[in-house]
């Protein structure tokens, strides 16, 4: 009988050495990407002292999910604990959230995918997943890299925004061809846990696309207020 593949390595970044922890993120990677896709926003969260693992793709490996809650339920592993899904993995994300596994503090959702969408090219898939031409050369020659998953429509879990009893995180490109904001916007209407940002211009991959440092600088404030309480509280605030 045939060994089953063992599962992708976690690609882990950590906080400078002599700063406390401020919290985890577990990232769970969209279609055709792998853990080290996330290295530019895994060195920018470790630099606020906030530790990174990044996960492959859910839809193509199962054992993402064990691991994911694996990690979650590792104790040696500082609070505030954050799933963070891009693509398809912000449905996966979902799915673990809906399920309230103990640990889980809150949910980040980057590019959720709405439906089907076929690229027809190369030059059409790397176009549409990132403006940024530093991450377009970085998938263009990357081995590990799948090109052409986008095109893949894979069965995906159903999503139960109703069930996630932790506060939501949506970061989404108004220019999103694979996943128009609109339709978008439409799943997230009227769940008062959710707070939806955009990004103008952005497109599929909001975390890697040509605004990646005002995305990072979101999820930095973001997990700031959850740190105070996950009530969100404001921390500034400004006269206009």
């Amino acid at each position: 009988m045939p060994s089953s593949p063992s599962p992708a390595p976690t690609s882990s970044w950590d906080e400078p050495e002599g700063l406390a922890a401020r919290g985890t993120l577990i990232v769970l990677a969209g279609r055709g990407e792998h853990g080290g896709v996330y290295e530019r926003f895994g060195r920018r969260l470790a630099f606020d002292a906030y530790r990174l693992r990044a996960l492959g793709d859910a839809s193509a490996d199962s054992s993402v999910l064990d691991e994911a809650a694996k990690l979650l339920a590792d104790e040696s592993l500082p609070g505030p604990k954050v799933l963070v899904g891009s693509d398809t993995g912000a449905r996966y994300a979902a799915q673990l959230a809906a399920e309230q596994p103990a640990g889980l503090d809150a949910l980040i959702l980057a590019g959720l995918p709405t439906g089907p969408w076929a690229a027809g090219s190369w030059e059409n898939e790397v176009e549409a997943r990132t403006a940024c031409p530093t991450h377009q050369g970085r998938l263009t020659d990357d081995p590990r890299f799948r090109r052409g998953a986008l095109d893949e429509s894979p069965v995906l879990p159903e999503l139960r925004l109703d069930l996630v009893g932790v506060p939501v995180l949506a970061l989404h490109g108004t220019d999103d061809v694979v996943s128009p904001l609109a339709q978008a916007l439409g799943v997230y209407e009227g769940r008062p846990g959710v707070r939806v940002v955009t990004f103008n211009g952005g497109r599929h991959d909001v975390l890697n696309d040509a605004l990646h440092r005002t995305a990072a600088a979101t999820v930095v404030l973001f997990l700031e207020r959850l740190r105070l309480s996950p009530q969100l509280p404001a921390i500034a605030e400004g006269l206009v």
